[in-house]
């Protein structure tokens, strides 16, 4: 083989390298961008349950009193926040077009003041655009001082558009702690993973 030809093979594999390596950061960008831009499309949309964190304004429209909706609130309480979440009230029962109002107690249980916020969703995902939340803590993050306890309220209303199908519409509501805010994380407590409140 001439030096002439190993010369342009060299710089053949040297293109093919490059390419490779400019495909890659590539995909990894694509795939990191995906998260956020999925999660955008849900918002929006309402698939997948992800549900809208803005207020809305209460529609005045007749109530259907024809058919009742059921309407399940489940809490979770995410890793790494010393705080319970309940609910005074496992379900309530309406008809589309009313509205209501669910108080959530948030408890702070570390010796510490830190922020949280709760995260909602709904299922069936066909559902979400249907809950018209007026006043609800999702809307914001939360600040408890150490030991503190707060009630705060949830009103909502069922549109009256609620695909026949639905019957019952389940909320939940996890607890994350907020990033970039000091959030203790004492000795003995455990978050309620999991747990129905």
């Amino acid at each position: 083989m001439s030096q002439h030809d190993n010369r342009t093979q060299q710089a053949a594999v040297r293109r093919t390298v490059w390419r490779s390596v400019a495909a890659l950061v590539g995909m990894f960008a694509f795939a990191f961008a995906l998260v956020p831009l999925y999660d955008v499309f849900c918002r929006v949309t309402g698939l997948n349950g992800k549900a809208d964190t803005s207020a809305q304004a209460i529609v005045h429209e007749e109530v259907d009193q024809s058919r009742m909706v059921t309407v399940q609130f489940i809490t979770r309480n995410g890793s790494g926040l010393p705080w319970r979440m309940d609910v005074e009230t496992r379900q309530v029962r309406l008809h589309p077009g009313q509205t209501s109002e669910v108080n959530f107690t948030f408890s702070n249980q570390s010796g510490a003041e830190s922020w949280g916020r709760a995260v909602p969703s709904v299922s069936p995902a066909t559902a979400t655009r249907h809950v018209r939340k007026t006043s609800c803590f999702c809307f914001e993050e939360q600040q408890l001082q150490a030991g503190e306890r707060v009630e705060l309220p949830l009103v909502f209303q069922l549109a009256r558009d609620l695909p026949p199908e639905v019957n019952t519409i389940t909320l939940v509501y996890t607890l994350y702690p907020v990033e970039g805010k000091d959030v203790p994380l004492q000795a003995g407590v455990k978050s309620d993973e999991g747990g129905e409140a």
